[in-house]
């Protein structure tokens, strides 16, 4: 029996991880939501480790537009308590599996990034997210595991799908911006990848890439969602980012690569499109 902690429990990956995991019998979970775990304390991370055969990190401050004018808040969720993370998982013996981000990138490429290519932040929340995966990559070199993903949707909390389906029910047409390129994933897909490469001792540590494959904008991501959900796609008008200026900088190019998975033995995640048929039709994607 595998024992698993799974951090970040009550959010929208870690709402799909506690349920992936406790449907398989060969596992047993603690789920920790915010309540039940402060991240920040350094002495209830080590406590709450121990007992564990692999901890899975879904916790992290989130607000990306926040950490601009907070950024050593949110480097202490994103950074300095995933360190404590990896220390206990270290003195414990447990492997760790970090969630983290395709913001670590610069996004100015214009192929997919692979799990090598060299970090290079634009904003505060990239900057405080790269500050984790070193933290797991130096203290846990032989059992820590970073697993970047982006374009994040599902059943659990706000997201992009979401936020299309309700701005459907109140606006005849919605702009959505058509110059910035990445990979829809939804939370379900992600946490089914992430305990399959919880369960695969011989999976080699470092860095994987856990978004869906294939890549588009959001703009067409968009209309995929209407239309996948009846809705007139033509609703869905293309801007520029232009349009929607935000405090934090925002990645052009979001797509990574997938090669390191051949090496764990496992296969990458399937197209985005493939999978956000397959929420639509499990009910994962609603009005939000």
């Amino acid at each position: 029996m595998t024992k698993v902690l799974v951090t970040g429990a009550g959010g929208m990956l870690g709402s799909d991880l506690v349920a992936v995991l406790s449907d398989l019998p060969a596992f047993t979970v603690t789920a920790a939501r915010r309540a039940d775990l402060d991240l920040a304390d350094a002495a209830a991370v080590a406590a709450a480790v121990p007992g564990h055969d692999v901890v899975i990190n879904a916790a992290g401050w989130t607000d990306v537009d926040g950490a601009e004018t907070s950024e050593e808040a949110a480097t202490l969720v994103n950074g300095t308590a995933v360190a404590s993370m990896a220390a206990a998982c270290a003195s414990s013996g447990a492997r760790l599996v970090h969630v983290s981000t395709d913001y670590v990138l610069s996004g100015t490429a214009s192929s997919p990034y692979p799990e090598s290519a060299v970090p290079a932040p634009v904003n505060a929340y990239g900057r405080s997210k790269l500050a984790g995966e070193r933290a797991v990559l130096s203290v846990l070199p032989a059992a820590g595991y970073v697993v970047r993903t982006a374009w994040l949707y599902g059943a659990h909390g706000r997201n992009f799908a979401a936020t299309m389906l309700r701005l459907a029910g109140s606006r005849e047409t919605v702009d959505v911006v058509d110059d910035q390129w990445g990979q829809p994933t939804w939370s379900l897909a992600l946490a089914r990848q992430l305990v399959t490469l919880a369960s695969c001792s011989s999976a080699p540590p470092g860095i994987y890439h856990g978004t869906a494959s294939g890549s588009t904008t959001w703009y067409h991501f968009a209309r995929a969602v209407f239309a996948l959900n009846g809705l007139d796609a033509d609703r869905v008008r293309p801007t520029t980012s232009a349009a929607f200026v935000r405090p934090a900088v925002r990645p052009t190019y979001s797509v990574l690569g997938h090669d390191r998975w051949a090496a764990a033995g496992l296969a990458p995640m399937a197209s985005w499109q493939t999978s956000l048929a397959a929420a639509v039709a499990a009910g994962a994607v609603v009005a939000g």
